[in-house]
């Protein structure tokens, strides 16, 4: 008996050890691939060429140019986050409450896990293909229905085609947060408000929604910071002709006019605080939704 409660702290600590060499590969990932990359970015914003302290690389984020082109990401971001919580909170609510059939959630579920990250080059192409000029949409509805997409004043390399683009994985990505959510509503809370002669309409508006909130305003918080960070879509779709962050900060760290790499980690720094609000939202919204479901 001795020789066994002797052993048990050896064996915690081994326990322990294990724990932290199985965590060991995420935490080194996150070190050289998030945390130090954030650092050198925050240290860059506040240094000249020189290396010298200064505040002018933050005091230029407020130049027209730039103060405009975060407007404009805000415009979009807001926008489609909008859209993509509104879409998606109506997809998702038909796919849990509606009498549909059962594989067709499996389906919308697995779709909206490929759609949500599948952004970059090849969205953009996807889309250029579907809604371009000579796309196939645009093809059919002109060949078909007699209508010249493009003669509406339509362009897909526009605030609205980006709009539209961004809506493709935004709307998957609520469909997968919102689902748990209303997954989570219990049937006794409906029950017992029909029992009282609630309609379905004051059983949304006066039990489901105000449960259902946080986590509404939450995922809205996580859908803009998601359309705020995508970089890759925006510049693989509209190139330089749409001024917005993502697309200038490319334009000064690695473009050949514009190259200025100090003003560009001002610009990251500004979408690293910008993003990181919106997600630590989404974090404090989430945490009081599950007390909520608990």
């Amino acid at each position: 008996m001795t020789t066994h409660f002797a052993s048990m702290p050896r064996a915690d600590w081994s326990r322990r050890a294990l724990n932290w060499i199985g965590v060991a590969p995420f935490l080194l990932f996150a070190l050289l691939f998030l945390i130090l990359p954030t650092l050198n970015i925050v240290l860059g914003a506040f240094l000249d060429i020189g290396g010298r302290p200064t505040l002018d690389n933050i005091a230029r984020l407020f130049t027209p140019s730039i103060r405009g082109a975060f407007w404009i990401s805000i415009e979009l971001s807001l926008l489609t986050a909008a859209l993509g919580a509104l879409l998606g909170f109506m997809i998702a609510a038909a796919i849990t409450f509606g009498r549909l059939p059962g594989w067709l959630r499996g389906a919308v579920v697995t779709f909206s896990g490929v759609a949500s990250n599948f952004a970059g080059v090849p969205l953009s192409f996807a889309f250029i293909a579907t809604l371009g000029r000579l796309g196939l949409v645009t093809l059919l509805l002109r060949n078909w229905l007699g209508v010249n997409l493009y003669a509406t004043g339509f362009n897909l390399i526009s605030f609205l085609g980006l709009a539209i683009t961004y809506l493709y994985f935004q709307i998957p990505l609520m469909v997968l947060i919102i689902t748990p959510a209303l997954e989570g509503l219990r049937r006794e809370w409906r029950e017992a408000a029909e029992m009282l002669g609630a309609s379905g309409a004051q059983y949304w508006r006066m039990v489901a929604l105000p449960v259902l909130w946080p986590s509404l305003l939450g995922t809205l918080a996580l859908l803009f910071a998601n359309a705020f960070g995508a970089v890759a879509t925006a510049i693989a779709l509209t190139g330089s002709s749409l001024s917005i962050a993502p697309i200038v900060l490319f334009a000064q760290i690695r473009g050949d006019v514009l190259n200025d790499p100090h003003l560009g980690y001002a610009i990251a720094f500004a979408m690293i605080v910008l993003t990181g609000v919106a997600n630590g939202i989404y974090i404090l919204l989430r945490m009081r939704a599950e007390r909520w479901m608990k």
